[in-house]
């Protein structure tokens, strides 16, 4: 196993409770500036239709009420006429406002479509009798009766027009369904080439022989050898996949479609085959061409096996994949490249020879590669003359190219935090810390809280020191980061190859180092101690299961897997017995109370060093290699195994 992220020990049980926030985000004085603005499209036609109708609704049951005559019946008025009580009638449709002769007025209604005057003669009343005027409608009231008639309709249609134009997915047209969501690369956009990637050379080494396949078709026909179908990208987060695929796109001068796996995946079935179909209808149209799918697993998943519940539309579409892989034509010139960190999950038959020919699998980079990468990232930023690179490479073993580009991004963050011109070498030991363990924490700790912290801290580096088979201690805080209280820092000085079993029993040792100070220091255990056992633990389980460091002989029993199949440990059946298991424990327990008893010896051995530690982190809370060097007495013994 290559051992290649530095061991990091941390003092730290879980956290409970919440973060108190500041509401006020601008400030105390910060002043609000309210601006208002109105764009034309569907919604805010909708909304300000809506909103019309509303008031005209509004409006118009005000004007209802606005009347407080009292209303008679149609059939009083008519005797009232005939007593010639009554002045004048005047109509409004089939609103009647009657004016008495004594001042007073009622209102009255008859039917819409009926006239007044052949109410009265079928009643046997004089029309003559009564002064009878009729009011026409206002313009205003007229557009009142057509808008509250006409608008609820037109809402109602415009409501489920937006509906619809929602569940599409604001494509153009109803027919675009089936169309992929494919970008492709302008060449009037700013290029990456294999230039702007480092750390990776195998790799890049093997892509730019596939855009050498592209660029120059006749070269390789001459010789009888075919076109790669496809290059499979697997390896962790933040190796370089995706730049690795732009780095292609700026290089090959050709058409170049990028599109991600869950792009091809809708709520509607068959659109995902559809889009397949339509992106390689383009990439063969426009021949010599890329396609790169990125996060290919979303859709390329192990189909449905034995009791395990299927995704049709997800089959289908990979389904499609395949046909289309195993269609081409020989030197059709049209290439897929694909990325994934999961190359666990992928189906066999997507990874077969004919479809996905190239499997290249990138790695964390190595110390020469980590150098090249920090000068990739580093232009454009002032650093300080006195960076040394080579340390900072060394410093980042178990770094991605991600983890190194942030590093250097919250170096220049923290160095015009302080108001600096340039970016020194304080800067960056500090963000790098940061990326990996995460922003300091001012935690309200008491006297003896600290003190229990500097002794578990000290108890680590201490064990570490006199332990010739690990890497010298490169920092000892009681500073809390993340989840812990205090941390140890002992990252590898090369990169290593191998392990050997006395060095994995002394990284137990410096594990349980920690509690081994408590004990020894206190008589008592905390909670601090929980993740050191979770580590060390971790590291006799692999002792015993997969490298054969156990009395139980050469046996793996852990799952068959490969470099690319991180989860299959967690798919595979488990083949060990309930006795065998029994045996293992046993095993792992040993390798575990072996550690911890030498841990115990050294620190009671070298009790006064531990001592000074202490007080040393006490009083300056951290500690880095070389003050530690000269607090313990001078540089750290190192063992003759520790070359190979």
């Amino acid at each position: 196993m290559a051992e290649k992220h530095p061991i990091v020990k941390k003092n730290g049980s879980p956290q409970f409770g919440g973060a108190r926030k500041n509401g006020n985000g601008n400030g105390k004085h910060g002043k609000k500036v309210w601006e208002f603005g109105f764009q034309f499209n569907v919604k805010n036609i909708f909304i300000g239709l809506f909103i019309a109708f509303i008031v005209f609704s509004l409006l118009g049951s005000l004007g209802d009420k606005v009347s407080t005559l009292v209303e008679k019946p149609l059939s009083t008025v008519i005797t009232d006429v005939k007593e010639g009580k009554i002045d004048k009638i005047e109509i409004e449709e089939s609103r009647l406002t009657v004016s008495y002769k004594d001042g007073t007025k009622f209102i009255s209604h008859k039917e819409p479509q009926e006239s007044l005057l052949k109410v009265f003669e079928g009643a046997g009343v004089d029309p003559k009798a009564v002064e009878i005027k009729v009011k026409d409608l206002s313009p205003g009231q007229l557009w009142m009766g057509i808008i509250s008639n006409v608008l609820p309709l037109v809402l109602t249609v415009v409501f489920f027009l937006f509906l619809f134009r929602q569940a599409r997915g604001a494509q153009d047209n109803i027919f675009s369904f089936g169309q992929s969501k494919s970008r492709i690369f302008a060449k009037d956009l700013p290029k990456v080439t294999f230039a702007d990637v480092a750390g990776v050379d195998e790799a890049k080494k093997e892509l730019e022989e596939v855009v050498d396949f592209l660029k120059n078709p006749a070269k390789y026909k001459a010789l009888g050898a075919r076109t790669p179908k496809g290059v499979i990208l697997v390896g962790p987060s933040g190796t370089g996949k995706t730049l690795l695929a732009k780095a292609m796109a700026g290089e090959a001068h050709t058409a170049f479609y990028s599109v991600a796996g869950s792009e091809f995946m809708e709520m509607l079935v068959g659109i995902g085959a559809a889009r397949v179909r339509d992106l390689f209808a383009q990439a063969k149209k426009n021949a010599p061409s890329i396609i790169f799918i990125d996060e290919i697993d979303a859709i390329g998943r192990m189909r449905s096996v034995g009791l395990m519940g299927g995704h049709d539309e997800r089959e289908q579409t990979l389904n499609q994949i395949l046909v289309e892989m195993d269609g081409f034509e020989p030197n059709t010139a049209v290439l897929i490249v694909a990325a994934t960190n999961r190359g666990d999950l992928l189906d066999p038959a997507l990874l077969r020879p004919g479809r996905f020919d190239r499997r290249v699998v990138l790695d964390l980079p190595d110390m020469a590669g980590r150098k090249d990468i920090l000068a990739i990232h580093a232009k454009g930023k002032p650093f300080a003359v006195t960076v040394e690179w080579d340390k900072v490479s060394k410093r980042t073993v178990g770094f991605s190219g991600a983890d190194m580009e942030n590093m250097l991004n919250e170096a220049a963050i923290l160095a015009a935090r302080e108001d600096k011109k340039e970016i020194d070498m304080k800067d960056i030991e500090e963000a790098a810390t940061k990326v990996k363990l995460g922003p300091e924490k001012k935690r309200l700790q008491s006297d003896l809280d600290r003190k229990m912290t500097a002794y578990h801290e000290a108890g680590h580096a201490v064990v570490n020191y006199y332990s010739p088979n690990l890497d010298p201690v490169h920092r000892v805080s009681i500073v809390s980061r993340g989840m812990a209280l205090g941390y140890t820092m002992a990252p590898p000085e090369k990169d290593r190859l191998h392990e050997t079993k006395s060095r994995l029993i002394d990284e137990i040792a410096m594990t349980m180092g920690g509690r081994a100070a408590e004990k020894l220091i206190f008589n008592e255990m905390t909670s601090g101690a929980a993740n050191d056992i979770d580590q060390a633990t971790r590291i006799a389980r692999y002792m015993v299961m997969e490298f054969g460091m156990s009395d139980l002989g050469p046996i793996n029993f852990g799952p068959q897997m490969d470099i690319t199949e991180w989860g299959k440990q967690y798919m595979e059946q488990n083949t060990v017995s309930q006795d065998m298991q029994g045996k293992i424990d046993v095993e792992v327990k040993k390798l575990l109370d072996e550690g911890y008893r030498k841990a115990a010896e050294l620190l009671k051995k070298y009790k006064k060093k531990l001592d000074l530690v202490a007080e040393e982190l006490i009083k300056k809370e951290t500690l880095e290699g070389e003050e530690f060097q000269v607090v313990m007495g001078g540089l750290k013994h190192r063992s003759s195994t520790m070359s190979t």
